[in-house]
Formats: structure tokens, C-alpha cells, sequence
């Protein structure tokens, strides 16, 4: 799937320019000449990347960058006739990605634009990954496999026992008290006596702690529930 590109730029020629070597280069772009207009579709579209002029009519390159900011996170280039570092200062302030002075180089904004988007997506394949699995003192959870080793070997655990597992280790010394923990797991409507967490958690216990009457993951606060202490 091609990365999409929105630029954001009054000088019709820069940007007839730009969007040609970008489509050259496999990107699909659409242009903006207004900023107000610009921040609109910056903000209710979804693009992979924005290249924003810091002079617009209607509203500047630093206003657009502020409030693309305040609601995404994607990565934004500004180019500008400006050289002063101040203006480069206060455009990285406001959150771009990067701060490139005209006139440049086409090929240098393409390279600049693909190195911030591969870097762009290993983070975020980073967060995907890191949001996917747990790891805490030799627990490992893996939420999509929905599969969980306990010094590198595997327990097997039921549907509930793994939701409670969890959302208890995804929450780190937080104390969730029981009745949060069967709305959690079991639903408001659910069906059921509430003891049954207890129970669950007895047996979450017997499989993942070395010594389950003296439990160093799942902790029981005494009058309030329990916790996965780290």
C-alpha cells in the first residue's frame, strides 16, 4: 500500500514540484495551497505523512503543526524560505519532525521524508509489539497468542484465568478490588456469585507462582482485592 503524503503549501510550482517527485517515487499526494484549509483536511484525513509550508494565507505553518500535534501522531516536515534559527527552533518546538529551509533539493525532501517514515513505522511496530506481549520477572504474556510461559515454560490457563492474568499484569501494582474484576472479566450482567474471582484466582495461582500460598505475582490486599506486583 503507498504511503500518502498531504502538502501543505501556497507557491503552486514548490508543490507541483514536490508532488512529482514524490509520485516518481511511488507516494500518492494531494495538495493544499490554503492553510486553513490545509489544517482541516490535515486533522479529519488520514495521511502517513505532512509536509507543511511555514507561510500560508489563513493560518501559518506553526499553528497547523501545533494542532495536528494535539490529535495525531504522525510525522510532519516544515519548509520554509526562513533561515533564522529561531524560526527552526520554534518550529521543532511546536512538534515537526524536521525543519528544511528553501529553496532545497527535491531528491534530498524525498530521502528525508522516506527516512522519517521507516523510522516512523519501526516505532510504531515497536509499540504494537511491546503492546502485544508482557514481560515481568519471568512471566511472559503474550496477548494475541494468547499464551503464557513462566520461565520460558508454558502454562496452560483458561479463557478467564488468562483475561484475569492479564489485566492484572497489565496494570502493575494497581489494586483491583473484586467486584471491578468480575465486572471486568465476567460483565455487569453477568450471571454469577463473585466469589468466583477468588476462585479463578486461586487457580491462575496454583499455575503460575513457584509457592502458591506465599504468592509473589498476584498479590492479595487485605480489604481492598488484589494486585501483580512488580
Amino acid at each position: 500500500m503507498k504511503n500518502s503524503i498531504l502538502i501543505i503549501e501556497d507557491e503552486r510550482s514548490i508543490a507541483e514540484l514536490e508532488r512529482d517527485y514524490f509520485e516518481i517515487n511511488g507516494f500518492m499526494v494531494e495538495i493544499e495551497q490554503n492553510g486553513t484549509k490545509g489544517m482541516k483536511r490535515a486533522l479529519a484525513e488520514e495521511y502517513d505523512l505532512i509536509i507543511l509550508d511555514l507561510m500560508l494565507p489563513g493560518i501559518d505553518g506553526f499553528e497547523i503543526c501545533k494542532q495536528i500535534r494535539n490529535k495525531k501522531d504522525i510525522p510532519v516536515l516544515m519548509v520554509s524560505a526562513k533561515k533564522e534559527e529561531f524560526d527552526k527552533i520554534k518550529g521543532l518546538g511546536f512538534g515537526a519532525d524536521d525543519y528544511i529551509t528553501k529553496p532545497f533539493s527535491p531528491s534530498e525532501l524525498v530521502a528525508r521524508v522516506k527516512a522519517h517514515l521507516s523510522r516512523y513505522e519501526r516505532l510504531m511496530g515497536k509499540r504494537e509489539q511491546q503492546n502485544e506481549e508482557i514481560k515481568i520477572r519471568g512471566i511472559s504474556i503474550d496477548k494475541s497468542a494468547r499464551r503464557v510461559y513462566v520461565n520460558n515454560k508454558e502454562v496452560i490457563l483458561t479463557t478467564k484465568e488468562f483475561e484475569l492474568l492479564t489485566l492484572l499484569a497489565s496494570n502493575p501494582n494497581r489494586v483491583f478490588s473484586k467486584e471491578e474484576l468480575f465486572e471486568r472479566i465476567w460483565g455487569i450482567d453477568s450471571i454469577g456469585d463473585i466469589s468466583t474471582v477468588s476462585v479463578h484466582i486461586r487457580k491462575t495461582r496454583e499455575k503460575i507462582e513457584l509457592d502458591p500460598s506465599n504468592p509473589q505475582y498476584i498479590e492479595t490486599i487485605w480489604g481492598a482485592g488484589y494486585r501483580f506486583s512488580v
